[in-house]
């Protein structure tokens, strides 16, 4: 199966570099290019793509911005955000809008080709170190009185899953945890992503942090 990519930043020449790097692989198709968020958002509506390699700062829509619209609109793409900015405020609200992954320009390119294979894959790039940054973000952050409502319809098995999933494992690792098998752990996340509404498993930690389910340090069992 062939990957649609979308490529959008405001620079022609790092649109060019992309184009090259990821057009390279045999697997990868570029259909597209946009100068600036809105643009994006075009592209996406008109050829959705499979993923979208998106720049954070653009005119007219920053690039998160333009992933909060391509959120809303419930468009298939997957949005990789690459930027240059190893900021963590750009991080949080990057997995905020939306985003399944967040990588810095300065990766090597096979780092790149892999991420837009994973997030194509309808998998979230959300490396341990950048897990480890989300949790300590929130450890300052004030916990909300109650858990959101959707945490409550989970039953206890999914929320055991949604638990490890915050505590950075891959599907394999919980599937070790549990004793059970990856496709079953794949059945769980997909009827925990349609129960909290959420786009990627980047948003089930998100939530889980958010709402207090494991802590910092917390063994999920």
């Amino acid at each position: 199966m062939t990957i649609h990519v979308v490529i959008a930043d405001d620079e022609a020449l790092v649109r060019s570099g992309l184009r090259l790097i990821v057009g390279a692989a045999p697997d990868i198709e570029v259909v597209g290019e946009a100068e600036d968020g809105a643009e994006a958002v075009r592209l996406v509506r008109d050829l959705e793509p499979d993923v979208v390699l998106m720049d954070v700062q653009m005119p007219i829509a920053d690039g998160i911005e333009a992933t909060r619209r391509i959120s809303l609109t419930g468009a298939r793409s997957h949005v990789l955000i690459l930027t240059t900015f190893n900021r963590d405020d750009y991080l949080y609200q990057a997995m905020k809008a939306g985003a399944s992954g967040y990588l810095l320009k300065s990766s090597p390119p096979e780092q790149l080709i892999n991420a837009v294979r994973v997030i194509a894959d309808g998998d979230a790039l959300l490396a341990p170190a950048i897990t480890r940054r989300l949790i300590d973000d929130y450890t300052n952050r004030p916990r909300p009185s109650a858990a959101p409502q959707a945490l409550n319809e989970l039953t206890d098995r999914e929320t055991q899953v949604t638990a490890l999933i915050a505590s950075g494992l891959s599907n394999s690792e919980i599937a070790g945890e549990l004793f059970v098998a990856e496709s079953t752990v794949k059945s769980h996340i997909n009827k925990i992503l349609t129960k909290l509404d959420a786009r990627n498993r980047v948003q089930i930690v998100i939530m889980a942090y958010e709402a207090g389910l494991i802590q910092p340090g917390q063994n999920p069992q």
